[in-house]
């Protein structure tokens, strides 16, 4: 073999390489601009606010928390999840991590579950962030996924998260905590509360 084929070689050989480590930047780059399930989500129900729910990223897996309740006349605002059978028996409804275990795929978020409160069932979920990041579609399904259920909530802006109960905050944003008093600030769009 000839000083110049070998050259060529290795000169083809370094050309995959970059060209590869090139691809592979692009595609982390394109991943990190995509929208991620991470933020606020409100649910509706006829038009009206039901809950606020937090989803965040811990250990690798995402999460969503209830982070507000828009409680109905004879709701109880300490309700506990009295019928959950596992580790959050009893735990406040408001706080309660009820998505655990959705591993990201792009903008698609599988192999989760979901605990309905309600009944301290938990179903199979997964996840999908739409492309523009402004809606989050959630489906529950008992064994395969054609056999469940679809929500769609609405991502909420960055600004509501400092009108959130403070412990919500504490538990799973600390670095959110906003520094000023809420005495200092006008009332919130959101809520009748002052932010």
């Amino acid at each position: 073999m000839t000083i110049c084929k070998i050259l060529n070689r290795l000169h083809l050989s370094m050309l995959l390489v970059v060209s590869f480590a090139a691809l592979t930047a692009l595609a982390h780059s394109a991943r990190a601009d995509e929208p991620t399930a991470s933020g606020l989500w409100e649910k509706t129900e006829a038009g009206k606010p039901v809950v606020w729910v937090l989803v965040f990223e811990r250990g690798g897996t995402y999460q969503g928390a209830i982070a507000k309740r828009f409680l109905k006349p004879g709701d109880d605002p300490g309700a506990v999840c009295t019928k959950c059978a596992d580790d959050r028996r009893n735990e406040p409804l408001l706080g309660l991590t009820f998505i655990r275990g959705m591993k990201r795929n792009g903008l698609k978020y599988e192999g989760g579950d979901i605990l309905d409160p309600r009944d301290g069932k938990i179903y199979s979920a997964n996840m999908a962030v739409n492309s523009d990041g402004r809606t989050l579609a959630l489906r529950g399904y008992v064994g395969i996924s054609i056999l469940g259920h679809d929500e769609v909530w609405n991502r909420l802006p960055d600004s509501v998260v400092d009108i959130l109960d403070a412990s919500i905050l504490a538990r799973y944003l600390p670095a959110a905590i906003p520094a000023t008093s809420t005495a200092s600030r006008g009332k919130c769009k959101y809520d009748d509360r002052v932010c």
